[in-house]
């Protein structure tokens, strides 16, 4: 009786033992930036919590604010859109690595027209965003357009109002298209837009425009604009086909992409696949090369780390496109840099 009684003590003990070990290796983690990937990146945060007992807290704050969070040292972490280059994660001492891949889309709202109803190819979308286009009507939008019964009805420009790594992959994209467009709009994390423009906070605040307002066209992710069941304009890719946005058509973008660059972000824009949709952009996680806490450095890359292996399937069914296997260990090896 005596030895059993010490037998359970001892068991107890350890179990105690154990637990608080546990609880002193969990540590809580804080994130903020882009709101692209605020989904997934919660989807993800309660699975890795029930897996793990960490708990991750992101806020959806937007690329710029993200990337100013992290340079203060106020997260653990940040998310942008916009990816820094080079010399900017030298000097800041942070380590970039993508998480999950999507697409900017152009969604509107014309009466009597669902997704794919309105082509537009680049030089016309970015002569709309810039404000040379107004009408639907118009004979650039009507010459793609043939047979279709295009209303007469004012365009409505619905943008990011906060600084936004949507709008950098955007506006990039239209640049390209356009040497108007880089004059006037400019390409960046915001843009000179003009008088027929409303802003919106996040993808979010940008679909709620386009779907109250009449004749409104906007870009959002294709993850926020499946969610709110919007109609996309069929775009024209670098191969002559209109494209729909889909994941399959985002993940074809990004076949031939080369990841192994410094801050692994390869240009994904306007990609030659003939399936390939034109604006397609990956979004990252900064991450301090040398954090001041090292229990919330491991926990941050734990984190990457489980949710690259164990959450695609959650990425997937929110409408994002996961890495590409070797891409996945490529992330891996760089996170090794964290310390």
């Amino acid at each position: 009786m005596f030895i059993l009684d010490k037998l359970a003590r001892a068991s107890l003990a350890a179990a105690l033992g154990l637990a608080m070990s546990a609880g002193a290796l969990a540590a809580d983690i804080t994130g903020a930036g882009a709101t692209f990937p605020y989904a997934v990146y919660t989807k993800w945060a309660e699975a890795y919590r029930a897996a793990t007992g960490n708990k991750v807290n992101y806020q959806a704050i937007g690329s710029s604010g993200g990337v100013k969070q992290i340079k203060a040292k106020t997260v653990d972490f940040g998310g942008t859109d916009a990816p820094l280059k080079p010399e900017d994660l030298v000097q800041s001492g942070l380590v970039q690595v993508p998480t999950v891949m999507g697409g900017v889309t152009l969604v509107m709202n014309v009466p009597g027209f669902k997704s794919g109803g309105i082509r537009l190819d680049g030089p016309t979308a970015a002569d709309i965003f810039r404000g040379a286009v107004t009408r639907w009507n118009d004979p650039a939008i009507a010459r793609l357009n043939p047979g279709a019964k295009l209303p007469d009805l004012a365009i409505t420009l619905s943008h990011r109002s906060d600084g936004s790594g949507t709008t950098y992959a955007f506006t990039h994209y239209l640049a390209k298209q356009s040497p108007a467009f880089q004059r006037e709009v400019g390409a960046g994390n915001t843009g000179n837009w003009p008088r027929n423009a409303v802003g919106g906070k996040g993808n979010a605040g940008v679909a709620a425009n386009v779907q109250k307002i009449r004749g409104a066209i906007g870009y959002v992710d294709i993850a926020d604009a499946l969610s709110n069941k919007m109609n996309f304009v069929a775009l024209r890719n670098k191969a002559g086909k209109y494209i729909v946005p889909s994941q399959q058509a985002i993940a074809d973008a990004a076949a031939g992409a080369d990841f192994n660059v410094k801050g692994m972000a390869p240009d994904l824009l306007d990609q030659p696949h003939p399936n390939a949709w034109p604006i397609t952009t990956a979004t990252y996680v900064l991450i301090y090369e040398n954090g001041s806490d090292p229990a919330k450095q491991k926990v941050v890359v734990d984190f990457l780390t489980w949710s690259l292996n164990n959450g695609q399937k959650l990425a997937t069914q929110l409408g994002f496109v996961p890495l590409p296997p070797n891409v996945v260990k490529m992330v891996e090896a760089e996170l090794k840099k964290v310390k």
